[in-house]
């Protein structure tokens, strides 16, 4: 993935800029209250609890929403693999003043100094993890890591959503400082999704030879692949329970009802046990 976001990430937030992170939120601090064991609590002194409040951001790009749930009272650790993606996290971190702790890693090979009461990985994070089995690792890191009882919340995009709804399309937009051409692409036989991102970036310090103006508007190109798999529920469910945690609920991400074969992103909510026994 850190290959994937390098020159992209400077525009990350300008074309995600109608991400429902507020909405996303919400629904994160509803699931903690009502399942998890992490509390916005700040500053106690008792080892386990300060473990048990915990929150990981696993994916967490260029902290957005890392930074909504800090603002929560969470604390929060926030994990990527993508250099220039948290280049930005940590400006918002200095503007902020927050205490995020940002770390540099890949998912599949994540190391912690302690536990977590709960792990989060939205924005199809996951998708991202083309082979079962390495998906299925990352499961169980996710797993060794968490505090007893605490919760693992993820999102993913579904096969049907990748096969039905943007598969084979072509996606552009026009906006004053940068422009996109998004084309997509889905094999169904692979169930992987590729899509390839051409960005168009108005360069501000264009000039002449001379030191003056140019007196025109001047862009940078410069493009991306991005290669996402998609997984169907019933995938999802046995890599949960292959990996020793207890899956609690699986929800359609739009109506917070229970996902189903029409789904396009899905939440699933699953609980830590069984560590030292995995299937």
């Amino acid at each position: 993935m850190a290959e994937t976001y390098s020159d992209f990430a400077q525009v990350y937030d300008e074309l995600m800029d109608e991400t429902p992170y507020e909405q996303w939120c919400d629904n994160i601090v509803r699931f903690l209250e009502e399942y998890g064991i992490s509390k916005p609590v700040r500053g106690e002194q008792d080892l386990l609890a300060s473990e048990r409040n915990l929150v990981l951001d696993l994916g967490c790009g260029t902290g957005t929403l890392t930074e909504l749930l800090y603002s929560r009272g969470y604390d929060m650790v926030g994990v990527d693999n993508a250099p220039a993606m948290l280049d930005i996290a940590m400006r918002k971190k200095q503007q902020s003043g927050s205490e995020i702790l940002y770390l540099l890693q890949d998912m599949r090979e994540l190391e912690l100094y302690s536990t977590v009461g709960t792990v989060i990985s939205v924005c199809d994070s996951l998708n991202y993890i083309l082979e079962e089995e390495e998906l299925l690792d990352v499961f169980r890191l996710v797993n060794n890591y968490l505090y007893p009882g605490g919760m693992f919340l993820f999102d993913f995009n579904t096969d049907y959503k990748y096969r039905e709804v943007i598969g084979d399309t072509t996606i552009a937009e026009n906006r004053e400082d940068c422009s996109f051409i998004w084309e997509n692409y889905y094999d169904e036989e692979s169930c992987l999704n590729e899509y390839d991102v051409t960005i168009f970036v108005r360069d501000t310090g264009a000039e002449t030879v001379s030191g003056k103006s140019a007196g025109q508007e001047l862009f940078r190109r410069f493009s991306e692949t991005h290669v996402q798999r998609g997984y169907t529920i019933e995938q999802m469910r046995r890599l949960v329970e292959r990996s020793g945690m207890e899956l609690i609920r699986m929800l359609d991400a739009e109506s917070l009802t229970e996902a189903d074969e029409q789904s396009e992103r899905v939440y699933v909510l699953a609980r830590e046990c069984q560590k030292d026994n995995p299937q």
